[in-house]
């Protein structure tokens, strides 16, 4: 890799902890996912257990709970075992946990595929060897449930049409309606010939596992309408109150964006989104997203000289976006942020703020609403992506003030 040209201090990337990392026998920690509980000031971060970073070697769950203190320090538990996440005969992946609020239940929503069939033999052959399941947690993640497969009563003949299909990965939403979101997608048989697909029929699209009853239930909702893979979603409020649940999904170029107005039932047509590329190397990569409330002085600003310097502001929209993703449009390097604060435009994404230099590869994003506060888990090293998980956070100011500076030497 290049030398990259020395950096300021004010250029530094955020202190990162290593919650797993690859060990010499090959094992290996792949695909995270983050949860922040705000009721116990504590964060779950999940990853697979791989015997190598091969997909098909992907065996269950690992996870971590970190403990947030009064000094603003987080402590970590060591690295724990899933085992109620798993089906006899099956690997575990894509782990996309999602809190309920009311009930005070954690869902930890994954997919059990059969032995070591690869995603690629069952898109060829159009038999899906996936099953949709989930586990649960009444206290903040130190029990769970045994296992639901969901599969039957949430896809049931739907899934006739599917090649194969998959959750997240990364964390799910809780809309203010009460619905719960998990993102997923299906690689769906237009059509067969002996019940075998015909090749390069069988494509991506993302769509939405809902509940309305507290995650009791769950259905489907309709596939975006265009090309579109692993996903994830946030809600955003305008100025009114109304809310569209956006879906952020890879791609092959750039990122696939889509709006619902029916809390992820259906999304109007997808389109491409230029200022967010995907790396070429690798058909894209996950990217992860949240919604968070904008800042008063940004929503009441009127003539305030701090929120008219930006150009970008939107005073109609209550809620920000915050995306996580690899920003080279040419392989899987350099982790950045981007910041959006104009959430139903085109053109609301800016600059992003690189938060890892070097290989980078999945991650998940959580917002601490009380410390206005954004961590992120990622797939980060220094000579593969697969090196280590890692964990960080920084703030809203942090991410202005990095978007400040690149302006400034542009100018």
């Amino acid at each position: 890799m290049a030398d990259t040209p020395p950096r300021s201090d004010s250029e530094l990337e955020p202190v990162r902890t290593t919650l797993f990392s690859k060990e010499p026998s090959g094992k290996t920690y792949r695909i995270p996912a983050l949860i922040h509980l705000r009721h116990c000031h504590t964060f779950l971060a999940f990853a697979e257990k791989r015997t190598s970073s091969s997909d098909t070697d992907a065996t269950l769950f690992v996870v971590r709970r970190g403990t947030q203190e009064e000094d603003g320090s987080i402590q970590w538990s060591s690295c724990q075992e899933l085992s109620a996440a798993s089906l006899p005969g099956h690997r575990t992946m894509n782990p996309c946990p999602v809190y309920e609020e009311q009930s005070k239940t954690l869902f930890l929503f994954f997919i059990c595929i059969l032995g070591k069939v690869t995603e690629q033999h069952q898109i060829l052959t159009g038999r899906n060897r996936a099953r949709l399941c989930y586990i649960s947690s009444g206290d903040g993640g130190q029990n769970w449930s045994q296992v639901t497969d969901l599969t039957k009563s949430a896809i049931g003949a739907t899934i006739r049409e599917w090649a194969t299909f998959a959750v997240g990965p990364g964390h799910g939403i809780q809309m203010q309606s009460g619905r719960l979101i998990i993102p997923a997608y299906a690689y769906y048989k237009p059509c067969c010939c002996w019940f075998v697909p015909i090749p390069g029929t069988v494509q991506p699209y993302a769509f939405s596992v809902y509940s309305d009853d507290l995650g009791h239930t769950w259905q489907i909702g309709e596939m975006l309408q265009k090309l579109s893979c692993e996903c994830q979603m946030a809600e955003i409020i305008d100025q009114e109150g109304r809310s569209r649940l956006y879906c952020n999904a890879r791609h092959t170029e750039y990122r696939r964006e889509a709006l619902s107005e029916d809390s992820g039932v259906n999304f109007d047509k997808p389109h491409n989104d230029r200022k967010l590329v995907e790396a070429k190397k690798s058909s894209g990569c996950q990217g992860s997203v949240v919604g968070f409330s904008a800042p008063n002085w940004a929503l009441n600003s009127g003539g305030d000289t701090e929120a008219s310097a930006s150009s970008l502001l939107s005073p109609d929209m209550r809620t920000w976006l915050l995306f996580a993703h690899p920003t080279s449009k040419h392989s899987r390097i350099d982790l950045g942020v981007y910041l959006n604060r104009s959430a139903l435009t085109s053109q609301g994404w800016e600059k992003p703020w690189i938060v890892h230099r070097g290989p980078s590869g999945y991650s998940d994003l959580a917002y601490d609403k009380d410390k206005d506060q954004f961590s992120c888990l990622m797939e980060c090293g220094i000579k593969s992506e697969t090196e280590e998980i890692a964990f960080m956070s920084f703030t809203l100011y942090d991410i202005m003030q990095a978007a400040s500076q690149h302006q400034e030497k542009t100018c």
